[in-house]
């Protein structure tokens, strides 16, 4: 029982993360089905009510590396307890917003609080447990965060089709405010090494992130302005280099370039961010794709997703005998090509396929996207030392979320250049649109599967009795 290796009262923590996991990773997801609904009733364009799911994305992007520096001031179970209590506040004022712009600068609040959600928990873990339990731990709180973006869309339908578009916020502050009590008891407040915080870096490095994703973001757009896109994209590049330069010099910078030194780190990070490419877009183009290529509804498409979940749920039980049995330059270099192969296989996913077909392809897609995100996710963060881990830690969490953005920019992009933004045509001519999307978004995910090649063949901390997370990283 996880339960059973830490000392009351905190023995039960990992239950808390659990569910901070899925309220945070559900929320990115469960608007998307009901834009529909919410656009009727503000009075606006479904086409206008992207930019509620937009700023969602570069709130949490920007606020992110906030997140560590937050903890280590004051302390993880004050900062946790905060952040649940702005998610709560804004998705009530959510849920009361009477127009788009309201909307907006509810969902902005609610991103402030989820952005300090999973990288404050995912910190506590970190700390608390030894690299060679961390992989059990790592298994059981990430399960339910890889199963809310995927059940999303489907919650996110169901309840504007039985209640109204409200319920989607609503239903957080129930639980919101139950974890805010239970914090109370079961999390410790764990702080770090009191460092000035460094705005000039926060400044260049956020900016950069936001600069970048809203670039990106409009990519596959074909109304978008190219100037805006250019400015955007060459103006975040230069914040980025700028911040770097920058964070050489710097004192106590936001992320020290020397986490990057650290073995095994920088290598995964490379990992995550190109190998999630399409993980990232498949819970874009998958329920477009069942709606506008093979006709289901909207319901059905978002139900027809719920296979990946059981998917991924099926991984749980094996993928730390995989990774002890084999290490994780061979789970990772095998999974990752089959991950890209799943992925690319919806290519062949034709109208005249039954439904159990499509539910198997997505069941085997969980299946792989979750063995994928557990191991990466335990060996990126397993070599940092204690006083590694806030910045590192949350700096793996800004990575996570700009290749999310990445995936759905490269979805996009490639459906824009392929002809999908004219919409009207034939489904022969959309299933070849989607086809070759597909076959690309998969092959740069088996292409990632080199870079894990170069992760030593054995890690010792996966062999080794109890360890500190320092002792391994020394």
């Amino acid at each position: 029982m996880i339960e059973a290796e830490l000392p009351a009262p905190h023995r039960y923590l990992p239950w808390l993360v659990t569910i901070v996991f899925f309220m945070g990773l559900l929320d990115a997801t469960i608007l998307n089905s009901a834009l529909p609904a919410m656009a009727a009733d503000l009075g606006e364009s479904p086409l206008n009510m992207q930019a509620a799911v937009v700023m969602y994305m570069l709130t949490l992007a920007a606020v992110i590396p906030l997140s560590g520096w937050m903890a280590d001031r004051f302390g993880t179970r004050h900062v946790l307890q905060v952040a649940l209590a702005l998610f709560c506040s804004g998705s009530l004022l959510c849920a009361l917003s009477s127009d788009l712009t309201q909307l907006v600068a509810s969902r902005m609040l609610q991103a402030i609080g989820g952005a300090m959600l999973m990288p404050v928990g995912r910190l506590v873990v970190l700390k608390l447990y030894p690299p060679e339990k961390l992989i059990r731990v790592m298994t059981f709180i990430t399960l339910p965060g890889l199963v809310g973006p995927l059940i999303g869309p489907a919650l996110g339908g169901w309840l504007v089709e039985v209640a109204s578009w409200h319920w989607i916020f609503l239903i957080n502050l129930p639980v919101g405010v139950l974890g805010i009590v239970v914090a109370s008891r079961v999390m410790p407040n764990l702080r770090g090494l009191r460092s000035p915080f460094d705005l000039p870096g926060f400044a260049l490095f956020s900016g950069s992130i936001v600069l970048l994703s809203w670039g990106l973001q409009t990519v596959g757009q074909p109304d978008a302005s190219v100037t805006t896109r250019m400015v955007c994209l060459v103006g975040g590049s230069l914040c980025l280099i700028g911040y770097w330069l920058y964070a050489s010099r710097a004192s106590h910078p936001l992320f020290s370039p020397a986490l990057l030194k650290v073995p095994t780190y920088g290598l995964a990070l490379a990992g995550n961010l190109f190998s999630r490419l399409g993980s990232s877009a498949m819970p874009f183009l998958t329920p477009l794709y069942l709606q506008v290529g093979l006709g289901y509804s909207p319901s059905a498409a978002g139900m027809t997703m719920i296979p990946a979940a059981l998917g991924a749920m099926a991984s749980k039980v094996i993928v730390e005998k995989l990774v002890r049995r084999f290490g994780y330059r061979s789970v990772l270099t095998a999974n990752t090509t089959l991950l890209g192969f799943s992925i690319a296989s919806f290519a062949f996913v034709a109208p005249s396929f039954s439904t159990v077909w499509v539910w198997a392809h997505l069941g085997f897609f969980g299946l792989f996207n979750s063995l994928q995100f557990m191991s990466m996710n335990t060996l990126t963060l397993s070599t940092l030392g204690r006083g590694e881990a806030s910045g590192g830690n949350s700096f793996f969490m800004v990575v996570v979320q700009l290749s999310n953005g990445l995936g759905v920019a490269l979805a996009g992009g490639l459906l824009g250049y392929f002809g999908v933004s004219a919409l009207g045509g034939g489904k022969p001519e959309l299933s070849g649109i989607f086809m070759a999307t597909y076959l690309c978004v998969g092959m740069s995910t088996v292409i990632a599967a080199a870079i894990f090649l170069r992760v030593p063949r054995r890690l010792g901390f996966l062999d080794q009795p109890a360890v500190t997370n320092q002792e391994a990283a020394s």
